[in-house]
């Protein structure tokens, strides 16, 4: 476990929500606790942020999602779609509204949150296709609820980057839909877990290199879809052709190197990237863009990425 005295002081409240949280064996007893966690950090919606909740008919499945607008926002607004955390079994749509009324508010644009369907019950490839399924809706039908649907961008931390990673993927191989760019924050991509961070950091005091390989061997039943590129972007063996990426890891994190190894092939392999490591910060740390000047620092460079690429 590292020393508190090197962890940067914005991740406090993070740590203290995280003694919130029991011991917890079943995936039930994970789920509530991820939401006693995320209800202790969230920050409240303001009035200017409008929602709308609505189900999204795809081949596979209904989904639920939540659209994000700034109020008074114009018809032709791009939009985002936001695939929340939580190792493929936790989390849904209120437990990930303050990361994505933050990258509406921020960024101008439209977001669609999608409640994709979690593990144990339904593992790889659910929330895959219930990702896919919501991007191409949107790029199909955004006129519908106001946005563009030529300018989409797709932004997901920890599991949600790795379905964000995967949509781009799937979207390069079956031709389309046009992906403006993709925003990955400490995302888990399907790297073994012997690279370095994953050493550093096993102990968290975040997430850990145990949880990381329960939720993971969860997802991919067993580790029997370990080497399929939506389910493990890291293991697709051609990135080219990808959209512009803004990777941001937390430097004391066992993912942080899942992270490093994607932007370095995205960059041999000529796609545009930007690395970006959050120095003394945990995996998390998204939602900690009120507790200090770092913490606002991090949440306004991945804003600024998506503002630039969707502008």
């Amino acid at each position: 476990m590292r020393d508190e005295s090197e962890i940067h002081p914005d991740m406090k409240p993070l740590l203290a929500a995280r003694v919130l949280m029991a011991p917890a064996k079943t995936p039930a007893e994970k789920r509530a606790n991820w939401t006693r966690y995320t209800n202790a950090i969230a920050i409240p919606r303001p009035a200017h942020i409008l929602t709308e909740d609505r189900i999204v008919p795809t081949p596979d499945h209904a989904v639920p999602v939540r659209i994000y607008r700034r109020d008074g926002q114009e018809a032709g607004a791009p939009a985002i779609v936001y695939l929340h955390g939580g190792g493929f079994m936790l989390g849904d749509l209120d437990s990930s509204d303050s990361n994505a009324w933050g990258l509406c508010d921020q960024t101008g644009a439209a977001v669609v949150s999608v409640d994709y369907r979690l593990t144990p019950e339904h593992p790889f490839p659910a929330a895959f296709n219930d990702s896919f399924g919501v991007l191409s809706w949107l790029a199909a039908q955004g006129g519908e609820i106001g946005v563009d649907g030529a300018r989409i961008a797709l932004c997901g931390d920890s599991a949600g980057g790795s379905l964000s990673a995967a949509c781009c993927l799937a979207a390069r191989d079956r031709g389309g839909p046009a992906i403006a760019a993709q925003a990955l924050v400490y995302p888990t991509l399907g790297a073994d877990p012997i690279l370095p961070s994953y050493i550093e950091s096993k102990d968290g005091p975040s997430l850990t290199t145990e949880s990381m390989i329960y939720y993971n061997d969860i997802y991919f039943s067993g580790w029997r879809f370990a080497a399929d590129p939506y389910a493990a972007p890291l293991k697709a063996p051609d990135l080219s052709g990808l959209p512009p990426t803004f990777i941001h890891t937390a430097e004391f994190d066992p993912l942080r190197d899942d992270g490093r190894e994607f932007a370095g092939r995205l960059a041999l392999e000529g796609v545009w990237v930007s690395y970006r490591e959050a120095r003394r910060m945990l995996h998390g740390f998204l939602r900690m863009r009120e507790a200090g000047s770092q913490g606002r620092a991090e949440f306004a460079a991945l804003c600024a990425f998506l503002r630039e690429h969707l502008a």
